[in-house]
């Protein structure tokens, strides 16, 4: 039996804020990325914001298109906002901000 994994991508990124640890997976029809921190991540559409509240979890969540699809962490960067934890409002992450500038109130945090 031959079975394919899927691709996986693991490296620390460097942003005008600070580092950050960016992830991604593919597999033939799919894939997910995400950005995280020591206080919450960036992930695409494919997290849910609902669940991550309830555990008091900062994420911020950019949707992709099939055209333009989530791929890698970076791809993250320029990608709009559409929801955020509650955690995450409190730290002024925002729908309609870049996921550059969501992580960076992260990073900021972080700092703290």
């Amino acid at each position: 039996m031959n079975i394919s994994l899927p691709q996986a991508r693991q490296e620390v990124l460097s942003t005008p804020y600070g580092q950050a640890l960016g992830s991604s997976f593919r597999w033939s029809g799919g894939q997910y990325c995400a950005i995280h921190t020591a206080r919450g991540f960036i992930g695409c559409g494919i997290y849910d914001v609902h669940v991550a509240g309830e555990f008091g979890i900062v994420v911020a969540i950019a949707k992709g298109t099939p055209q333009k699809p989530l791929c890698e962490p970076e791809d993250l960067y320029e990608a709009k906002i559409v929801e955020a934890s509650g955690p995450a409002q409190q730290l002024g992450i925002q729908p309609g901000m870049t996921g550059l500038e969501a992580l960076g109130k992260l990073l900021a945090a972080e700092a703290k």
